[in-house]
């Protein structure tokens, strides 16, 4: 399977039973539908927290194709204070994050359950690099929308 975003191929690294897709060239992150409830265990994040930012604030990137489908995935932007870009296969197959993103939001907005072990293992496996990416500084790389 080939990363969204630079075109490598994505490694499998497994958490507890959950195959995570990973790039080691831009370190995002590809995770197929019902692997972040899984990664999660018992921690929740809500469905009204991961689509409340404002579209607009993902106005001008460029949208992303499926790994599994090709087809061009939709940008969602997350609530709280430091909204994040995110993108979602329309056809349900997953979620792609760019680096530091899902991090940022299991941090952001999960609650009842611990969620240290699994940040700490994010933190581990994919380490912040000296450029965080926000709204504000996403990788320009995909397909025009």
């Amino acid at each position: 399977m080939k990363c969204p975003a630079c075109f490598e191929i994505l490694l499998t690294l497994e958490y507890q039973d959950v195959e995570v897709d990973y790039c080691a060239a831009c370190q995002g992150v590809w995770l197929d539908a019902g692997e972040l409830e899984l990664l999660l265990g018992e921690a929740r994040l809500s469905e009204a927290f991961l689509t409340a930012g404002s579209k607009a604030v993902a106005a001008g990137e460029k949208k992303r194709l499926c790994p599994l489908c090709d087809h061009a995935m939709d940008k969602e932007v997350t609530g709280g204070a430091k909204p994040v870009v995110y993108d979602r296969c329309p056809k349900g197959h997953g979620l792609w994050f760019d680096h530091g993103e899902l991090l940022a939001v299991i941090q952001s907005d999960c609650t009842e359950g611990d969620v240290r072990t699994v940040s700490l293992w994010l933190q581990e496996m994919f380490p912040p690099s000296t450029e965080q990416y926000g709204v504000e500084n996403q990788p320009d790389k995909g397909v025009s929308s």
